[in-house]
């Protein structure tokens, strides 16, 4: 189902590429920080053009809770202990400034998308020991952070770290607006990036400087992502009858929820995964439950799913893609918290572009290694590829075709082949080779999205095989077989 920034905003399709053209500056990707980066860099007067796969703002953007917030979860003690104070201080800077270059961009533009300053909370119902750790690291790190147990949350809690001054908006009504005014190629996948030349499907972009904001660089070598990152998956239940809430909330407990009224509605999140991990399903269900039990008035309108980059240390990668790429630039690994990390991306891929200094380009520079979160992510990410790589060559089908339930999918037999099977109400089963296009691992079934999800970089395929996200590029190999 669709967001309600979806439901709420909408944008007039853009034409496709049509054969070969040059520009300045190409950005690969119509989310938030390819729309922000394309319109800062518009603004300075660079020729800019975006090339987007599907439609302007159909990616993480039209799916976020959209909290512009600089208290991202228990962070701040994290980034002390592994990268220091210093590092700690400048992301928290980097993120607070985004938020007023949000305020003045509104403001000076005159956009109108529900754009709110609110304090933010990070709670626990559990423990407070976390929280004051927390809350003394973000106070390091210059954050407007106290320790509270007044949240106006309708149910009590062990205690809060509270964050002045944050912000919260409806991020498509601000995206739409910035896109009007940028030459945007919808339906536009870029296929290959070589020198100063993409690729399309639809003809040649030469461009001087080349932006990857795709959410997840499709191009393996060279900055090798794909070793870098992993993805998960999220969920969102919009409730009405809930009340209002005076602030944005995110919990540290186990299977704790992210808050935040929209409107007359409330957004409940939570059911957090590494994508191709939710073979059981039930992320809806759990959100009903928890909605039940803490908003009983309230009722669920809608739900949806995102979908986050997760790099090793924490902290976005920003910047030039590689050491042997001086005019290729990036911006991914948001984690959940892509609203500010993508102004962030913007104005400091614009400074870079145009030659001028900012003073975070080395801590958010993707050529950074970090030798503890650097190490143990790396073995992480290593032993899933590795297992799931394994796993489609050696591990046998769970079952026969002829024994899924319908509406249901899985990894199973079929006219002696291990395919992916999803069984439709009426018995028609749909079969794709179960291998991610990507690098060959196994794909899993998702029950909540009806989809097929890759474990190792979190690429996505709908019951037919057709792609949904990458950083795959091509669609599976798909079969109908009628009943």
């Amino acid at each position: 189902m669709e967001s309600i920034w979806h439901q709420t905003a909408k944008f007039a399709p853009c034409p496709p590429l049509q054969g070969d053209l040059e520009t300045e500056a190409a950005v690969i990707g119509g989310g938030l920080a390819g729309v922000l980066t394309a319109a800062l860099l518009a603004e300075a007067g660079v020729s800019t053009v975006v090339l987007e796969a599907n439609r302007t703002g159909f990616g993480q953007t039209g799916n976020t809770t959209a909290k512009v917030t600089a208290q991202h979860g228990a962070l701040y003690r994290r980034l002390e202990a592994e990268l220091g104070g210093p590092a700690a201080q400048g992301y928290a800077q980097a993120h607070q400034a985004a938020i007023e270059a949000y305020q003045k961009m509104i403001q000076d533009r005159r956009i109108t998308c529900g754009w709110e300053r609110l304090p933010a909370y990070l709670y626990s119902v559990e423990e407070e020991n976390i929280l004051e750790e927390e809350c003394a690291a973000q106070q390091r790190a210059g954050l407007p952070a106290a320790l509270t147990r007044e949240t106006g949350l309708p149910f009590p809690v062990k205690g809060a770290v509270r964050c002045e001054r944050q912000a919260q908006f409806h991020p498509l009504r601000l995206l739409y607006t910035l896109a009007d005014t940028l030459s945007i190629y919808e339906c536009t996948r870029v296929l290959e990036a070589d020198g100063d030349t993409l690729r399309t499907d639809n003809g040649s972009v030469r461009a001087r400087h080349m932006v990857f904001a795709c959410h997840f660089p499709f191009v393996n070598v060279p900055g090798y992502y794909f070793m870098r990152m992993h993805q998960e998956r999220s969920y969102v239940a919009a409730l009405t009858g809930a009340g209002k809430l005076p602030g944005m909330y995110y919990s540290v407990d186990a299977g704790g929820l992210s808050l935040r009224s929209a409107g007359d509605l409330l957004l409940v999140g939570g059911g957090g995964h590494r994508t191709g991990e939710n073979r059981g399903g039930g992320k809806y269900e759990a959100l009903r439950r928890s909605a039940a039990l803490l908003f009983p008035g309230g009722e669920i309108a809608r739900q949806w799913s995102a979908q986050d980059c997760m790099t090793l240390d924490g902290m976005p990668y920003i910047g030039q893609f590689s050491a042997n790429t001086p005019n290729w630039y990036v911006a991914t690994g948001f984690g959940k918290w892509g609203m500010t990390a993508s102004m962030v991306a913007a104005q400091l891929l614009r400074d870079q572009i145009l030659g001028r200094e900012n003073a975070w380009a080395e801590l958010f520079s993707p050529q950074r290694f970090t030798p503890a979160a650097s190490a143990s992510g790396l073995v992480e990410n290593g032993v899933h590829a590795v297992r799931d790589l394994t796993r489609e060559l050696l591990a046998p089908a769970r079952g026969a075709a002829a024994a899924l339930p319908p509406d249901h999918g899985g990894v199973v037999e079929l006219d002696g082949r291990k395919v992916g099977v999803y069984k439709a109400n009426d018995g028609t089963l749909y079969a794709v080779d179960i291998r991610c296009p990507h690098l060959g691992c196994q794909l899993e079934w998702n029950p909540d999205e009806r989809s097929w999800d890759c474990p190792c970089h979190g690429s996505r395929f709908d019951l037919r095989g057709r792609l949904l996200s990458g950083p795959a590029q091509t669609d599976l190999e798909a079969a109908v077989f009628p009943r």
